[in-house]
C-alpha cells in the first residue's frame, strides 16, 4: 500500500523574510500608527481571566462577559470559591460559558496550589521565556494567551499575539504557511521580528497586523484595493488579476 509523502516544513526563518517582516510593519505603522496606547491596564491575573473568555469570542462579548464577572465577584478569590453554575451565568456573553466557567475555577485554584496564594504578580521577577513557561503549563494556555498575559497587562512584557486577522494576513502575505496553524504561528512570526525591537514595537507589530486584518484585509472579500502593502502580497495581486480577467470576460460577451 502506498504512502503519502509527508510535507516539507517551509523555510519561514530566512534573512530575506526577516526584512520582509519588518517592511511590512513599517509600511502598516504608517497607516495604523505607531507608539500605540495599550488597551488594557489590567494585573496578569485579571489579563489571564480575560484571555480565557475571549477564546473563539468577538472582542465586544468577552470584554462584556469579562465586566460582568468583575462586577458579579468582589475578588478572584471569590470567583475560585463560587459555584459553577454562578459563574457560568456571570459569563454568559461570551462563547462556550459552560466550558469556561469551569476551566477558569480550575486554573485559579491551581495558582493557589502553586503560589499559596492568587497572584501573578510574581511573573515579572522572572524572564519572559520562562514566565510564558509557567503560564503555558495551566491548562487551556497556550503560546496566543500566554503572549497576551505577557503583553496586555501591566507587566508590559515581550511577546506577541497572534489572532486570527494577523494569521490571516501573514498568511496571505507569504510570512509563513498556513499549515503550521495559529497556535505554532505565534513563536513563528515572533521569531521574525527585529531582535532590537522594545517590548512597545512588538505591540504595536500585534495591534497593526490585526487592525488591517480587520479593516481591510477581510476574511471574505479583501478590499485589496485599498491596501498598503499590495505591491508586496503576492495574494492580493492575484485576486485582482483574477477580478481583472472576470472583467474582460465580461466586457468581451
Amino acid at each position: 500500500m502506498r504512502t503519502k509523502k509527508a510535507l516539507a516544513a517551509p523555510a519561514h526563518d530566512t534573512p530575506e523574510n526577516r526584512e520582509f517582516v519588518r517592511l511590512i510593519h513599517e509600511r502598516l505603522s504608517e497607516v495604523y500608527g505607531r507608539s500605540i496606547k495599550y488597551f488594557h491596564d489590567l494585573d496578569p491575573l485579571s489579563e489571564l481571566v480575560s484571555a480565557l473568555l475571549s477564546h473563539r469570542t468577538r472582542n465586544s462579548d468577552s470584554g462584556r462577559a469579562f465586566r460582568q464577572l468583575v462586577a458579579t465577584f468582589d475578588s478572584w478569590e471569590a470567583v475560585r470559591d463560587a459555584h459553577t453554575a454562578d459563574v457560568e451565568s456571570a459569563i454568559a456573553p461570551c462563547t462556550w460559558p459552560e466550558q469556561k466557567a469551569p476551566r477558569i475555577r480550575q486554573v485559579l485554584q491551581l495558582i493557589t496550589e502553586k503560589c499559596g496564594s492568587l497572584s501573578l504578580d510574581f511573573l515579572a521577577d522572572m524572564d519572559v521565556p520562562a514566565a510564558r513557561q509557567w503560564l503555558e503549563e495551566l491548562p487551556g494556555v497556550g503560546p496566543k494567551t500566554s503572549a497576551a498575559v505577557i503583553s496586555f497587562s501591566t507587566l508590559r512584557g515581550k511577546a506577541l499575539p497572534v489572532d486570527s486577522h494577523h494569521f490571516r494576513v501573514a498568511v496571505r502575505l507569504g510570512i509563513i504557511d498556513e499549515r503550521i496553524g495559529e497556535a505554532k504561528a505565534n513563536r513563528v512570526l515572533e521569531s521574525l521580528l527585529p531582535p532590537d525591537f522594545t517590548a512597545q514595537q512588538v505591540y504595536d507589530h500585534h495591534q497593526v497586523l490585526m487592525r488591517h486584518g480587520q479593516k481591510v484585509c477581510f476574511h471574505y472579500r479583501p478590499d485589496c484595493r485599498n491596501c498598503a502593502v499590495l505591491d508586496l502580497c503576492p495574494t492580493g495581486k492575484a485576486l485582482l488579476q483574477k477580478d481583472g480577467e472576470k472583467g474582460d470576460a465580461s466586457a468581451g460577451s
